[in-house]
């Protein structure tokens, strides 16, 4: 009878070590997974630039910041994309746009940085993309009030990061969007950008508010990095409808903690069950 008790005994400490390994493992690799970082969460803007949420946008090694204001519809962004290899120091052009009319390049409402002819400092121009034709050296009106728009480069990875502030239609939840990058700015404008499979796949759904909608992660801290040169651009335009990306990166720390929290808890009283038994 004792050997029969033992033996249960010992039976049920095996199952309950291995509840406790599995339970560890479990809090662990949640853990480690909230401990991983995307390539948006780890940079850093100039001083006075901050945002909710970030996402890494895939194609092109873009990335997008932005906070969202649903009670004035107010979206402010940060694009960030490396200008494509074999441009000219300073030479390239990034853009980032919003598309009403569908999910391409035709109908986009975008915005450009690149340098101009003669200046060492990145401008922001405004183009409304009605068809698949050069652009010109001047801005076009868009579809939506833009304003502080602004443009750098940072001297650690080559991106270009431009600002902007869009007055998005009243009751806006999500939006269409397209980014780009060329290597080449001909005559005061930019030239065309490359057709290869990621720039035709640069495009997505941008989910603001509502349902699914990213909660606000806490920012990069504004760093005090140097940059190779700032510019800004008043260029403004009307006000209409709107769609644009993907989702963003939520904060994950607080989960994390609270997992490995109640994991400690629950190991402390098998630990103390198990000292019983």
């Amino acid at each position: 009878m004792a050997s029969a008790t033992t033996t249960h005994h010992r039976g049920s400490h095996a199952i309950l070590r291995l509840a406790a390994f599995l339970l560890l493992a479990s809090a662990s690799a949640t853990v480690l997974a909230a401990g991983s970082s995307s390539a948006c969460e780890s940079e850093k803007f100039p001083a006075g630039r901050s945002y909710a949420t970030c996402a890494d946008l895939g194609a092109l090694g873009a990335t997008l910041h932005w906070t969202y204001d649903a009670s004035t519809s107010s979206l402010s962004v940060a694009f960030s994309a490396k200008p494509p290899p074999g441009s000219a120091a300073g030479a390239g052009w990034v853009a980032w746009g919003v598309n009403t009319a569908g999910d391409g390049m035709k109908g986009a409402q975008s915005l450009v940085a690149f340098k101009s002819s003669g200046s060492s400092a990145y401008a922001v121009n405004t183009y409304n993309l009605t068809g698949y034709r050069p652009l010109g050296a001047a801005s076009t009106p868009i579809d939506f009030k833009a304003t502080g728009l602004a443009a750098d480069a940072s001297g650690a990875d080559g991106k270009v990061r431009m600002y902007g502030v869009l007055q998005l239609p009243k009751g806006t939840e999500a939006v269409n969007h397209i980014w780009q990058v060329g290597a080449a700015v001909n005559n005061g404008a930019p030239a065309k950008h490359a057709f290869a499979k990621e720039n035709l796949e640069a495009k997505g759904r941008l989910l603001l508010a509502g349902a699914g909608a990213p909660e606000a992660a806490p920012a990069p801290a504004a760093g005090g990095e140097a940059v190779e040169a700032a510019g800004s651009n008043g260029n403004v335009g009307t006000g209409k409808a709107s769609p644009a990306p993907s989702g963003g990166k939520s904060s994950s720390s607080a989960t994390a903690c609270s997992t490995l929290a109640a994991a400690v808890s629950m190991l402390l009283a098998l630990g103390g069950f198990l000292a019983i038994v």
